[in-house]
């Protein structure tokens, strides 16, 4: 079932953390054995995750204005307009991207990041 809905807790966490630069807050709302990927870059683990989010998160200073919530048979599906201090040479206009969470025991245990184009 997909239907548009509110951020889970640690959903609603993990952007408030972001948005804060808050790189203890933001390792704290993964699973030990999380994984993320982004721009097709796989990150598995606290440690790499805490590498991934010094650097291109807090490093950044990226920050997240999500604009939408899908929840998708237990994923949620964010999408969020992304800002802050990364490259943004060849970006036309402003960067919206889609973030799959999948979520157990309360926390994110993958995410996946994607810059997705408009479909036909």
């Amino acid at each position: 079932m997909t239907e548009n809905t509110a951020l889970l807790p640690v959903l609603a966490e993990h952007v408030r953390a972001v948005n804060a630069f808050d790189e203890d807050a933001i390792i704290a709302t993964f699973a030990e054995d999380a994984f993320v990927n982004d721009v097709r870059r796989e990150f598995r683990g606290a440690a790499a995750i805490r590498r991934w989010v010094a650097k291109e998160i807090v490093g950044d200073k990226v920050t997240l204005e999500v604009t939408e919530v899908v929840d998708h048979y237990g994923d949620q599906i964010v999408r969020a307009r992304y800002d802050g201090e990364y490259d943004k040479t060849n970006l036309h206009g402003e960067l919206l991207m889609t973030n799959y969470f999948t979520v157990c025991d309360g926390k994110i245990t993958s995410l996946i990041i994607i810059r997705n184009e408009p479909a036909y």
